[in-house]
Formats: structure tokens, sequence, C-alpha cells
């Protein structure tokens, strides 16, 4: 198991990590947070490739600082895939093999092992450039499991990849993961990929982990203004629809929160809509707030709606 215990790390006095822990069993957890936030900072420490000034980085209980990266075991597929363009796919899955000492007879099967861990098995000697973003993202990830590290290090994995691709690849990747688990901690700014891969998510804000739990406990209760916004929930810093949160405190409303029904006892002014397939999303007001509500049609500027507030999708949140 990963521990991470109060890790600082400052540039020129400025905290980029402030007193982080982290916890990485057998399970995937993503380490979620805005540019800025610290977590490539988090991620290159436990990788070995930065010296926290403070803290330890430990598995399995032993202490890991003063070892360096290629001897922790750990997995890094990096977001470009840094995939070598004069080797074949085979190649490249053998030369993260090839560093670690395996070759000759054993070297072949471990490879096809990889690539057909992937989906990738009848692609051996295909090229590097006649690769889809997607298969490159498959041979990144086949290169670092076929060494069969203790710990997968994922730093923004499908990033470099249109929306549409990334759908598909997190579910792969999910897919992936799930046939023979191994710690994995992955790195991400968008909130769909942590929810779709992630066991666990962590939150960072600042430096310093805010948030930290199953995808539907952070999205239920993200329990700070800065996580609430990331997740895309309206924030309201006052009374909201009859709500009024306690001293120090804000309100987050969820995109679930607000549902048009003729039959609802509140009223909402339409703002715009935008069609977003197949249904549109309505931007209405309430009480001088703006919040977004599914719409299967696209109701004009200015008109007036009825809908109902589901309640529990409005917690409090540390303003």
């Amino acid at each position: 198991m990963l521990a991470v215990r109060g890790v600082t790390v400052r540039y020129d006095g400025v905290a980029a990590l402030d007193d982080v822990s982290l916890e990485v069993g057998t399970e995937t957890v993503a380490v979620l947070g805005a540019s800025g936030s610290g977590k490539t900072t988090l991620l290159r420490v436990i990788a070995g490739l930065h010296t926290p000034d403070a803290g330890t980085v430990a598995w399995d209980g032993a202490d890991l600082t003063g070892v360096p990266p290629h001897r922790r075991r750990f997995g890094l597929v990096f977001q470009d895939f840094a995939l070598f363009p004069h080797l074949d796919v085979a190649g490249n899955v053998g030369f993260g093999l090839r560093m670690t000492g395996i070759a000759g007879a054993e070297l072949g099967p471990r490879v096809g092992a990889a690539l057909e861990r992937v989906g990738l098995g009848d692609l051996g000697e295909r090229r590097i450039e006649e690769l889809s973003g997607g298969q490159a993202q498959r041979v990144a990830l086949a290169r670092t499991l076929a060494t069969n590290p203790r710990l997968l290090l994922l730093d923004e994995p499908l990033g470099s990849l249109d929306p549409a691709l990334r759908r598909d690849l997190a579910a792969d990747l999910a897919a992936t993961l799930a046939v023979d688990p191994i710690p994995t901690l992955l790195v991400t700014h968008d909130t769909d990929e942590a929810f779709a891969l992630a066991d666990r998510v962590a939150v960072m804000d600042r430096g310093r982990i805010v948030r930290n739990g199953s995808p539907a406990e952070v999205w239920r209760d993200p329990g700070t203004v800065a996580v609430a916004e990331l997740l895309g929930h309206t924030v309201v810093r006052g009374p909201f629809a009859g709500i009024t949160p306690g001293s120090g405190q804000a309100l987050a409303v969820r995109p679930d929160a607000v549902t048009i029904d003729p039959t609802g006892s509140l009223e909402a002014v339409v703002v715009s809509s935008a069609f977003r397939g197949p249904d549109w999303v309505v931007t209405v007001e309430i009480d001088r707030v703006r919040v977004g509500v599914m719409s299967a049609a696209a109701p004009r500027p200015g008109e007036k709606l009825h809908v109902t507030l589901e309640r529990a999708a409005i917690v409090e949140v540390d303003a």
C-alpha cells in the first residue's frame, strides 16, 4: 500500500503541496484538481521525480526517501504517452521490459501478453505513426503494465484525446484495470474522467487535499465552495428558494436539483437555452440565482416556468 504522509513542497517560499497525506490500496484513486492545485507535483513526488521539503512516501511501511524512480517499481504513463517513433508497437512495449533486465526467450511472450491485455494483440508490428490516439494510449499502458508495477501512476491519461474518444477510452481503461486490479493513482483536472475511472476521489485545492471519498460521496457533498465549483454545482452565497445557509457556509446546488414541472410550486424565469443533444440545457433564474435544468424543448427567454426543487440535491459547503 502507498502511504503519503505530511508531504510539503515549496517553490520560492510558496507551498505547492501543504502537508498532504494520502493512501492508495488495491484500488484506483483519482487526484482531481484545477490547474495549479498541486496534483502534478504530488504525482512527481510519489514517482520519485521530486524530493519533498517535508514528509514521506512509503510502500508497505518502507520509506522510499532517497530511492530513485527506477527502483520504486512504480509504472508511470505520461499524458503525451512518450512512445518511440523509430520502434514499432512491440518494440515500444519490449523497451520497458529490457530496461528491467528481461530479454531473450522471455521477452516475446511478455510483450504479447501485455498487448493482449489492452486489446492490441494483433498490432505488434504496427508503426507508432500509424496508430490512432486511443491505440497509442493503450500501447503506453501496455508498456507500463508489462513490467508488473506494484503501483500504476497515470498523468492525465485521457487529456490529449478528443471528447468522444475520451469517453470510449475511459470505459476501456476502467475495464483493463478491473481485469487484474493493481493500486492505481491518476491525476486529472477532468471530473468526468475521475468519476469514470476511480473508486475514490481526492480533490486538491491550493496544495491541500480538501475532499476525499467515493465519487458518489464527493458529488453529493462537495464540502467546500472550491470543490462544488470544480464539480459544476451552482454556488449560492445566501438564501435560495427558502433555504438559508449557516454562518460561514454557502449552498451547493447540484445540476439535478431543479426539474421543470407544471405542478411545481416554484416559479422560474428562462434566461437562455443551449442544445446538448438529445435535450436542452435551460438556464433559469430563481430568486435572482441562475441554475441549469434539462428540458426536452427550448423555452423562450423571459418565459416563466414552474419547477420542482429536490432539497436533497442542495447541501451546505464551507464558504
